[in-house]
């Protein structure tokens, strides 16, 4: 395969919304045609080069299949080690899985039983709750700081309660849902003795990890002192856009190679071969396209502080680190957050209550509800700016005219 070394001299965001309409994914058709989708985690682009040649060769050789053998570890292996110097990944030590969230399933699994305890750290991405649940575990919630950090602290306390309990286990997004913190080398090591300490297994969501912007590092968990019995769950479905090729990988640690031998061999037939696929061509040659669709979101991420700003004074967000997800405090604005429901069923992705369903009917733009990610999230909701600048300018004027026209309509006191 050629490797993607083109230029890209404009924004990998430059699609009109007439291009964009045409999709026939989750974002563009769960709502009428009038509104802007800013919610679910797809972005806005076309795929890298490297992607469209891998998936028109396989259709061109009539190769799908069943996927086979570890490709896709040793290629995403070879990523972390140029993308973040850190060769630790070992395709000895590593599994393949449906998708991220499924894998997280099989991880906990395998360490946990009925009833044992699984610590969340909210306002966290919604499956979380909802997978756990599922899987018949107990969830415990550790909430973020209020700077949107992890709380050191309240980690290590519930650790030592509930690992001196049984079994225990930490869900950890890195970078996290919805807040784009990307978690530091020292907060990760300091999760990790107090896990191990503890006796607590750490399971580490590193979906968002090629998605890393100007001004933070991505550190894996794996690459941290003391992580040695933890996992790590990767997929390229995030950062090269390729939610609906699934297909992911699960890394252990040293000290996890041997639980990580007993996941039952039947998991490997979950992902898409035309996903691994493409998935591994993204990888080994997509970096280029990455690196512009960064810079694009990277100014995404300066626009939209300067449209909220300007427009939306009063809501509050602090910047994320990575992702393309901005966690936005709406709670300023009485005409917005009124009496409204202030809960939903975690794990309902569609749910549209609260901010969302306000700014939903009155400003026609979709935003994902606060509610669903747990405590901290009953004013706030998640906007997704992996988009076109226009689309992004929009979204917000609608926002602020649809805010004034009922701060104006509102009744003085």
């Amino acid at each position: 395969m050629a490797v993607d070394t083109s230029p890209f001299d404009t924004s990998p965001f430059d699609l009109t919304l007439g291009e964009l309409r045409q999709r026939t994914s989750a974002k563009w058709r769960a709502a009428d045609p009038d509104v802007l989708p800013l919610w679910v985690a797809e972005m806005d682009v076309m795929p890298a080069p490297a992607v469209v040649e891998a998936l028109c060769g396989a259709l061109d050789r009539g190769d799908t299949g069943y996927s086979y053998g570890t490709d896709y570890a040793e290629a995403y292996a070879a990523f972390a080690a140029e993308r973040w110097g850190f060769d630790g990944l070992a395709v000895s030590r590593s599994a393949m899985v449906p998708d991220v969230m499924l894998g997280a399933v099989e991880l906990l699994q395998l360490v946990t039983g009925p009833g044992d305890p699984v610590v969340v750290t909210p306002p966290v991405y919604p499956p979380f709750y909802a997978f756990v649940e599922h899987l018949g575990r107990r969830v415990v919630e550790v909430p973020l700081t209020a700077q949107g950090r992890l709380d050191l602290a309240a980690l290590a306390e519930a650790f030592g309660a509930l690992g001196a309990g049984g079994r225990a286990a930490f869900l950890l997004c890195n970078p996290h849902n919805p807040t784009g913190t990307v978690h530091t080398a020292d907060e990760l090591a300091a999760v990790a003795a107090a896990a191990e300490a503890a006796g607590v297994r750490v399971v580490a969501d590193e979906i968002h990890a090629p998605l890393v912007l100007a001004g933070a590092t991505f550190t894996p968990y794996l690459a941290v002192p003391g992580a040695g019995r933890g996992f790590a769950l990767a997929s390229a479905s995030k950062g090269f856009n390729l939610p609906g090729l699934k297909a992911a990988v699960a890394f252990a640690g040293p000290d996890a190679a041997g639980d990580l031998a007993r996941l039952p061999e039947v998991v490997s037939h979950g992902p898409s071969h035309v996903g691994v696929l493409a998935h591994t061509a993204a990888l080994r040659h997509g970096q280029p396209w990455l690196d512009a669709v960064v810079a694009g979101l990277e100014r995404n991420r300066t626009l939209l502080g300067e449209l909220l700003a300007a427009q939306l004074p009063s809501v509050r967000w602090t910047p994320g680190e990575g992702t393309y997800l901005a966690w936005i405090d709406f709670g300023a604005l009485p005409a917005l957050v009124g009496d409204g429901p202030s809960a939903v069923a975690r794990g309902d992705a569609s749910a549209r209550v609260g901010v969302a369903a306000w700014l939903l009917e009155h400003a026609r733009v979709l935003l994902s509800a606060g509610p669903a990610f747990g405590p901290g999230g009953a004013h706030c909701a998640r906007l997704n700016f992996a988009t076109s600048a226009t689309v992004l300018t929009e979204a917000v004027r609608r926002m602020a005219d649809a805010v004034a026209e009922a701060e104006q309509a509102a009744p003085r006191r």
